[in-house]
């Protein structure tokens, strides 16, 4: 089977094609012709843990397998990234192992690309301010997709902790450097109020901004929050916004975001019934008004996953790229 490294995929995928991706795998999944069972997650409590299992198939990419990806809050402490993770992909016409990927850096291209895709069909044409709450691995990629389908000028990264402001800046100027002169950074989660479009990104098990300070026309990317016990949106901005989920019954499922405005009845299911393959497709619309406010809420599918790695190993293939592993 073929082994692909972090560097690998970095070339073979780049963010617009991995945005592309995004919206064919979601088009399939919310009609029915892709399947991705709800994630397994098992807590790893004395550890700050959590480790989930994701499988996936999609036909039309010709994509099949899983990925395991471990979410350790204690990791940052130990100089260790948050998330590790692999994806695995299997032949779907034999089941023969197919490839091994780097699982962290693919999730945080896909999660990424797939706030791109969003921020393509619901964030205003001008906007022109992005801010990212969560200075992490997945906050770089938040940015670089944003900045990849809106002519973004200012960036500004949101964190409590300096080093992780330190971190994202270096990692833009080493892996974006177009982006790198656009880069701001603060540790006041209010500067939401300059935002045209805002990212989270974060673990947080409470909202990370206030509604109050998001302004008519605002797009929101809520991609950090992934179990019922974390929430980075508040309720009043769940219930005002025209809401795109990836998929309903997963966002329903694990999203602590949603799960808590419905449970407290500050709106009902069908505001959960706006799919983003739903918007992509133009089964139902996104954006209406230069005023609305905006709100994608994604928990993560592995459609991401296994419909990019799939895109990676075709190419490496074709280009004899990556490293050959004999398991037998």
């Amino acid at each position: 089977m073929l082994a692909l490294s972090r560097d690998d995929l970095r070339r073979l995928v780049p963010m617009g094609d991995a945005i592309e991706l995004m919206k064919l795998a979601f088009v399939e999944l919310s009609a029915g012709r892709a399947a991705s069972p709800i994630r397994t997650v098992i807590p790893v409590t004395e550890h700050q843990g959590d480790a989930l299992f994701m499988p996936a198939y999609v036909p039309a990419a010709g994509a099949l397998g899983v990925k395991v990806v471990n979410v350790f809050r204690g990791n940052p402490a130990k100089g260790l990234p948050l998330i590790h993770a692999i994806v695995v992909l299997s032949d779907p016409e034999t089941g023969q192992p197919l490839a091994i990927l780097d699982g962290s850096y693919l999730t945080a291209l896909r999660t990424g690309a797939v706030s791109g895709a969003a921020t393509d069909l619901l964030a205003r044409a001008d906007s022109q301010t992005l801010v990212v709450i969560g200075a992490g691995v997945q906050g770089v990629t938040q940015a670089a997709a944003v900045c990849a389908v809106r002519s973004i000028e200012r960036i500004i990264a949101v964190d409590m902790f300096e080093a992780s402001l330190a971190r994202f800046v270096d990692t833009i100027a080493r892996d974006w450097p177009d982006l790198a002169g656009r880069v701001e950074t603060s540790s006041n989660a209010g500067i939401v109020a300059e935002a045209d479009i805002v990212c989270t990104a974060t673990t947080s098990k409470t909202p990370v901004f206030e509604d109050a300070n998001i302004r008519p026309g605002t797009h929101i990317n809520a991609v950090g929050a992934f179990t019922p016990e974390m929430r980075e949106v508040p309720a009043a901005t769940v219930a005002r916004a025209t809401l795109v989920v990836d998929a309903t019954e997963a966002a329903l499922e694990e999203a602590g975001d949603l799960i808590a405005p419905l449970r407290d009845g500050l709106v009902g299911h069908e505001h959960f019934e706006r799919e983003l393959g739903m918007v992509v497709a133009g089964t139902t619309p996104g954006r209406t008004s230069d005023d609305e406010v905006t709100l994608f809420k994604s928990v993560g599918n592995a459609v991401q996953d296994v419909t990019v790695g799939k895109r990676a190993v075709d190419r490496a293939l074709a280009e004899g790229a990556g490293v050959r592993v004999e398991l037998g």
